[in-house]
């Protein structure tokens, strides 16, 4: 096949795309299919939420993942790559609801349901045609989905199995709750958001009638107030700890306690308590076993326990109860305040705490097996292991993994209306659904009437198993004894809180393993001039990812995602993107330059000679192997990237192809084969370093030059390049970069006097007194006229350069001279 006069990537790469998926190219490799048993280098792809549209910032972090299978791939392992959905919980529902307008109280739950496995079902489709239109190497065979029937069977078993080992609970508690989701959400999924807010200063009474000042953002909880606290060294409050106090407006008596946790600092060191305003108010209610008041609903209202703000929102709550404070004289100060507020990161709604009943996973009593867990665990990068660390260390709750909604792997349990024990559902009949499924057999105490368990698990506590549904830990046993613990987790850095940790807990109780052994974390791709972090859920950015890969290429997209390294955040750049594709044409001109020369050509090495200029490059072929294969084994894909890059730019194409020309054209010249079997090796070699970054372009390539010589059918299964130790030359490289000083200076020289690059010279003079150096430079001639147009060149160790112009020295070693 030989290579069109323009590549087209709009054509090229749905082409090959087609060829890979038919062919099977990326197909793991089971026992009976492959006679030698090479080592699995196993993946725990990030399972891609339902919720919206996928943007760049995908494109970016999901090409890093990219990057090091097809790395590790070509460097002989047998690559695991399956890609996931993670299409049960809120985020799938919340799309269903944005996008049907409905929701599951207006069309029930069954038909609810129903809507979200059929949009859940189009958006992944969706997700799978832009997946593979980027090239990422995935073995679409094994895909899955969190809602699937091994996903949901694997999930259900994780419960049971957690519930007999007593690690697993329900109780009624203080619950983290977003009132406009309508359900319990876990530690990990909260976020702080800076807001303005008012400061109030309100008055309460003393036993002897005096005021005592408190400062508060939420007077609305004035009626949930349980008792006031204040630090105990703070000698202001010292003598009052133990007394009653009034609060204002509601007349009812709260104690004054004492508390290392008020800070004296704030406000006016005094602080009320109320059930339940953050979670330090939670803390003192179990810590001092305070009375409890429910005055916030789960909608996010007033509850009747308030009295006559019932059924008032909490800000139209907050206005009213300042209103009347004010009224009365009892409001001492107002102050606007920058509030930072915990928010869920779902939709930033300022979370409430409120007491129910939920399921529990123990983590607290495991922090520090959890934390040796983490230290066992090679991070990428390594700071990263710091973020993992510092979550640990300041957990304050068990893993709440109930949630109030519909779309979920649903708890595979019924209770006893007559006893209220617990019944499991029996293991080999996974996955059920309480809620239309009945116990087989009878409680303990003989009763037959159950209540089903409604609440769903939280999305976290299914793909919290992604190593097992991923390597069908049921389903295929022998597979995932064989990928298991997995090579690699690649995920984003923020959800090292949620998705690492919580993979790591279940691995630490089910299998007391890790479940990984490198985790590398991608950043995000920012938009904008601000550099916003951008939401699938949210519109997606203003930059869709086929709208790219249409208009510059999937390898331009690609070239731009490798520009930063795992654990850094990038903006979106149209300009690297465009760098890319003028990388891609380049590449494509450089192949089509050399098609001539290379056609046919099988590589031999006896009787070849080669210029200084050829070992000078192959010298510096081993460089570059070496020094990305070093760096790609590192994780460190961008700088390995960058320099191959600067390989073929600098070394390859501006210098050694014009260097060569003059051999290479010279059907008679002796050095001729010297020049084919330099440019042969580099550019193949070349090809097979860019693979993992430029997958389509390089195969196209690979195709029309070299896949006849190598027989291999795809470059992407051929092995990665090895330093040749023949080539290896410290020596060559320095020689080579003198040859280039002589082309940069002349270069520069043209350029000053505004003559053509490409305008010939009549004469070049080359004299140094070192004759070493000036022998290597005649066994270079014919370069050196190439690359500068001379028509005419003397070297030697004492040429006088009568009538020449000195144009450039290296260190006193050569000097320049020619005539124009």
């Amino acid at each position: 096949m030989s290579l069109s006069k323009r590549y087209d990537p709009s054509i090229t790469e749905p082409a090959l795309c087609d060829l890979w998926q038919r062919e099977g190219t990326y197909h793991f490799k089971r026992e009976d299919e492959q006679p030698e048993q090479r080592e699995i280098y196993a993946i725990d792809t990030p399972p891609l939420t339902a919720s919206g549209n996928l943007h760049l910032g995908h494109a970016y972090s999901y090409s890093h993942t990219d990057f090091m299978a097809r790395f590790w791939r070509m460097n002989g392992y047998n690559v695991f790559y399956p890609m996931g959905y993670e299409d049960n919980g809120l985020p799938t529902e919340r799309l269903v609801e944005k996008r049907m307008g409905i929701t599951a109280l207006q069309v029930g739950r069954t038909a609810f349901i129903e809507k979200c496995l059929e949009v859940s079902d189009e958006v992944e489709k969706d997700y799978q045609t832009i997946w593979q239109r980027l090239g990422l190497s995935v073995d679409w065979r094994y895909s899955y989905r969190s809602i699937d029937e091994w996903s949901r069977k694997t999930s259900q078993w994780s419960f049971i199995d957690l519930y007999k080992k007593d690690l697993a609970y329900r109780r009624e508690a203080p619950t983290i709750w977003c009132p406009t989701c309508h359900t319990a959400i876990a530690q990990a999924e909260l976020n702080d958001l800076e807001r303005e807010s008012e400061f109030v200063t309100i008055v309460f009474t003393l036993e002897s009638g005096s005021a005592l000042p408190i400062a508060t953002t939420r007077p609305e909880l004035l009626s949930a107030c349980v008792a006031l606290f204040v630090h105990p060294e703070d000698t202001r409050y010292t003598h009052l700890i133990g007394s009653q106090v009034t609060v204002p407006l509601l007349g009812f008596k709260v104690p004054l306690l004492a508390d290392p946790k008020a800070d004296p600092a704030k406000g006016t060191g005094a602080v009320m308590c109320c059930t339940f305003g953050d979670v330090t108010d939670v803390e003192w209610w179990y810590t001092h076993k305070l009375p409890l008041k429910i005055i916030i609903g789960r909608d996010g209202r007033m509850t009747e326990a308030a009295g006559e703000f019932a059924g008032l929102s909490t800000k139209a709550a907050r206005q009213r109860m300042v209103a009347q404070l004010e009224e009365h004289g009892l409001l001492l100060k107002r102050e606007s305040v920058t509030q930072s507020v915990r928010v869920h990161e779902r939709c930033d709604t300022p979370v409430e705490y409120l007491v129910a009943w939920q399921w529990f996973i123990r983590v607290l009593d495991f922090k520090q097996q959890l934390l040796e867990a983490g230290e066992q665990i090679e991070w990428q990068p390594e700071h990263m292991h710091t973020r993992y660390r510092e979550w640990v260390e300041n957990l304050g709750w068990d893993w709440c993994i109930s949630r109030q909604r519909y779309f979920g792997v649903p708890f595979p349990l019924w209770y006893c209306r007559q006893c209220g024990e617990v019944l499991l559902a029996d293991e080999e009949l996974l996955p059920i659904d309480p809620t239309t499924q009945q116990p087989t057999h009878s409680c303990q105490c003989g009763c037959t009437d159950f209540a089903p368990e409604e609440d769903v698990m939280d999305t976290w506590a299914t793909s919290s198993m992604s190593p097992q549904i991923a390597g069908r830990w049921f389903a295929d046993p022998a597979l995932y004894a064989r990928v298991s613990p997995f090579a690699l987790r690649p995920q984003g850095h923020e959800i090292i809180r949620t998705w690492a940790f919580d993979t790591i807990v279940k691995s630490f109780h089910h299998f007391n393993t890790l479940p990984w052994k490198t985790v590398a974390l991608s950043g995000w791709g920012l938009a904008g001039a601000g550099g916003e972090k951008i939401s699938k859920s949210r519109g997606g950015g203003p930059m869709a990812p086929l709208k790219m890969i249409e208009r510059y290429s999937a390898d331009a997209v690609r070239y731009w995602a490798a520009s930063t390294g795992f654990g850094k955040d990038t903006l979106i750049s149209e300009e690297k993107i465009k760098n890319g594709a003028k990388l891609v044409t380049k590449l494509w001109n450089v192949a089509r330059f050399s098609e001539r020369f290379l056609e046919g050509y099988q590589p031999v090495t006896d009787g070849i000679e080669l210029t200084p200029t050829d070992r000078w490059l192959l010298a510096r072929l081993v460089s570059v192997i070496r020094r990305a294969t070093n760096l790609l084994q590192n994780y460190e894909y961008a700088t390995a990237k960058g320099e191959i890059e600067s390989f073929f730019w600098h070394d390859l194409a501006d210098n050694y192809l014009e260097m060569c020309k003059e051999r290479i054209y010279g059907e008679a010249s002796p050095l001729r084969e010297g020049a084919r079997y330099t440019l042969y090796s580099a550019l193949l070699t070349t090809l097979k370093l860019f693979a993992p970054f430029l997958p389509y372009v390089t195969e196209e390539i690979y195709h029309g030059l070299f896949a006849g010589h190598e027989g291999h059918p795809s470059i992407h299964l051929t092995c990665w390049p090895e330093a040749n130790p023949d080539w290896a030359s410290e020596q060559a490289e320095a020689a080579g970069e003198i040859l280039i000083e002589v082309a940069t200076a002349v270069r520069r020289y043209k350029s000053e006097a505004s003559i053509s690059l490409g305008a010939e010279l009549s004469w070049l003079f080359l004299s140094t007194p070192d004759e070493q150096l000036a022998t290597m430079l005649e066994a270079a001639r014919l370069d050196i006229m190439s690359v500068t147009r001379a028509r005419g060149l003397s070297i030697g160790t004492g040429l006088a350069l009568h009538g020449a112009t000195e144009i450039a020295r290296k260190e006193g070693v050569i000097t320049i001279g020619l005539e124009k």
